[in-house]
């Protein structure tokens, strides 16, 4: 009986020792896509502010997985692809990254990574308007598929694309059920706050709060004010620093596409790799361990023959072997699993140091984004406020050097 037991965990053991096999199909969710043209009155501007890159507090890689190079290059990464994303669903009208909710838009959608490997994704979207509606917070998260990566793919999916699809259609559905009229008054009230940011002595009686806290227009200026066509032209130019900053963005989307695509395709196939080592590791530690104490169970002593007792004896010692050889076996796996997760690591490294800082050429003065560029963009804000009281207007002593877009990576 022992002998059968011992036959039938070595086959067991033999069957243990390949690694257990994983196949994900990724889920795809179609984009919805305008079909006809919006009415340009309703078209709401949206601002994407850089994620929060949620590393924790005292972050240790290993025990988190998350690479603080990665995910900061991400809280930038992941908003330029929604931007156009939402661009290409035609229900929008500008769609821009900004630095801070200081860029008075309609439409703003804040984000915090919650987990991103290279196989999950999972965003948790926060959606307000300009009078201060919250519209809805909502977690989006996918599983990239074992194709996701795959070099015959469609280059014009994102390996996360779902996400960002999920995101557009819901944000069009919550948009389509609004009334016109106050679709109207929300493009409304984010140009008086953008005035009366600019100028709070002039317009401060145009926008009230109800008892929710909510702003709504008291009274409108006139077409005709000088004032107004004024303060429209310095919104100009001010949207155009921030399109300037989107240009870095999208410098910074395309540069680091490459080695951030190679990041997360090595990362996912390490993450399956390890998770499989694991699993098979422990299935072939529990069978060695099994066959270990079935093999000290052999009566060597109490067989009617020598022969017998040499044959139980070669069978015990072959037995014990055979285990601590599984139990041995599945620690060098699980160390095999450590050093995936250091060839991660060192690809996070290598990825950090690929992304570079952004640069901005504002009134001929080169400024770098070293950090973010909600520092770049206050200064930018505060010369706009001091030119407005000089009323010294925009002419031509405004200009906003437009870097050279990056091309897009083909591989």
């Amino acid at each position: 009986m022992i002998r059968l037991l011992i036959a039938v965990l070595t086959i067991a053991m033999v069957t243990a020792g390949c690694a257990v096999q994983e196949l994900v199909v990724a889920e795809e969710t179609q984009l919805v896509v305008a079909t006809s043209s919006v009415d340009e009155a309703l078209l709401l501007d949206i601002g994407i502010v850089e994620f929060d890159a949620g590393i924790p507090k005292d972050n240790d890689p290993v025990k988190t997985g998350i690479y603080d190079d990665i995910r900061l290059a991400e809280a930038k990464y992941l908003p330029y692809h929604l931007k156009t994303t939402l661009q290409g669903s035609g229900f929008w009208g500008a769609v821009r990254v900004i630095p801070s909710t200081d860029a008075f838009t309609d439409v703003i959608i804040s984000g915090a990574i919650k987990k991103s490997d290279g196989e999950y994704i999972e965003l948790e979207i926060s959606v307000s308007d300009a009078a201060g509606r919250h519209w809805f917070t909502r977690e989006y998260e996918t599983q990239t598929g074992l194709t996701s990566y795959s070099k015959r793919r469609d280059r014009s999916r994102h390996p996360y694309q779902k996400v960002y699809n999920d995101l557009s259609n819901d944000l069009q559905v919550y948009a389509a059920a609004l009334p016109p009229k106050q679709l109207q008054q929300t493009r409304q009230v984010s140009e008086l706050q953008f005035f009366q940011d600019m100028s709070p002595t002039a317009y401060s009686g145009y926008l009230a709060a109800d008892k929710n806290g909510i702003s709504n227009v008291a009274r409108l200026p006139a077409e005709n004010d000088a004032s107004v066509t004024r303060m429209r032209q310095i919104r100009e130019r001010d949207r155009l620093v921030v399109d300037t900053l989107n240009e870095h963005y999208a410098n910074f989307y395309y540069g680091i596409a490459i080695p951030y695509n190679s990041w997360r395709k090595t990362s996912r196939a390490e993450t399956v790799k390890f998770r499989q080592e694991k699993r098979s590791a422990q299935l072939q530690a529990l069978v060695g361990v099994v066959v270990l104490v079935g093999s000290t169970q052999i009566d060597t002593n109490g067989s009617s023959s020598r022969n017998t007792n040499n044959i139980n004896r070669a069978l015990q010692y072959q037995g014990i072997t055979r285990g601590l050889n599984t139990v041995f076996s599945a620690l060098q796996r699980n160390r095999d699993a450590g050093l995936h997760l250091d060839a991660i690591a060192e690809l996070s490294e290598s990825f950090g140091n690929e992304a570079a800082p952004m640069v901005v050429n504002v009134e001929g003065q080169e400024r770098r984004l070293t950090g973010t560029a909600e520092a770049q963009y206050e200064s930018w804000r505060q010369l706009l406020k001091e030119i407005n009281e000089a009323e010294t207007g925009f002419s031509q002593s405004v200009e906003v050097g437009a870097p050279a877009r990056a091309p897009e990576p083909t591989s």
